[in-house]
């Protein structure tokens, strides 16, 4: 199982801090985000039953996206005071699980869990524990994407055939919906105009941006000025959304055998007063 640890710690913030109320230790350390990541982490442990972990994290906000194209999460607020402790308090919290912490300047956790996924699956079936749909685009026939939906033990499952049958699309046809859509939530554009409907639409008969270029000719005259007056975003916004499969990381599956040892993980939940959470250990 490959976890998107940025998911799962903002998840576990905002679900824990909508009341205002923010849980901290006594010496004051907020915590409510690593006490969310922990019950959504060992929810998924125990519904899955992976034998191999290994949590991924976004390393900064500069990538060779930000490098690409100024505006890339542009649009993206500070993080909360209060969650900025957690980032290091988390990875501390997920060591004492025996959990690799992966990482790598300058590419997001999403470069790392397409990388680990694809050096993993010719060996073992994988599966990504996230709640971006953009890893959809990593499914394969030994790969599954697992999207954590509203509320806790709420998971949907995406294989080959659930992602044909949900969207009607293939894994690398979500890269080219994105290119032409963009995405709000990651601050690129795509084609303005084209929205999914009509992205999908393109693409189920054409199959790949290339296939819509090669028949630009027969588009409808509205959709084709759209597309011909944002070629240079339209390819853009496909390399921004394209996860790396070769991102300069690796983790040897030795390493992430999960094996928890009860007693290192009940010490650093005593240190950071998680009794609630020791009950979870059984």
């Amino acid at each position: 199982m490959l976890v998107d640890g940025m998911a799962l710690l903002f998840r576990g913030f905002y679900a824990t801090s909508y009341s205002g109320y923010i849980m901290r230790t006594s010496s004051g350390t907020p915590t409510n985000a690593v006490f969310g990541f922990i019950k959504y982490l060992l929810d998924a442990i125990q519904t899955f039953r992976p034998t191999h972990v290994v949590c991924c994290w976004d390393m900064g906000s500069k990538t060779f996206r930000t490098e690409k194209f100024d505006a890339y999460k542009a649009n993206r607020s500070e993080a909360p005071e209060e969650l900025i402790p957690q980032f290091s308090l988390v990875k501390d919290v997920t060591a004492s699980f025996n959990i690799p912490n992966v990482g790598v300047p300058g590419y997001e956790a999403d470069d790392c869990i397409g990388t680990l996924a694809r050096a993993y699956s010719p060996h073992m079936k994988v599966q990504v524990l996230t709640g971006d749909h953009d890893m959809l685009q990593l499914v394969d026939a030994n790969t599954e994407v697992i999207i954590m939906k509203k509320g806790q033990s709420n998971y949907m499952v995406y294989t080959l055939d659930s992602l044909m049958l949900e969207k009607s699309l293939t894994p690398r046809q979500i890269i080219d919906l994105k290119g032409l859509t963009g995405d709000t939530a990651d601050n690129y554009p795509g084609v303005r105009g084209i929205g999914e409907k009509t992205a999908v639409k393109l693409l189920l008969e054409y199959e790949t941006i290339e296939g819509i270029l090669d028949n630009i000719t027969l588009l409808p005259k509205g959709v084709r000025a759209k597309i011909e007056a944002e070629l240079d975003m339209l390819h853009l916004s496909r390399d921004l959304a394209t996860i790396r499969l070769d991102a300069p990381v690796a983790c040897a599956l030795e390493e992430c055998v999960w094996t928890l040892e009860r007693d290192k993980v009940a010490s650093k939940f005593e240190e950071l007063e998680f009794k609630g959470l020791m009950k979870l250990l059984d």
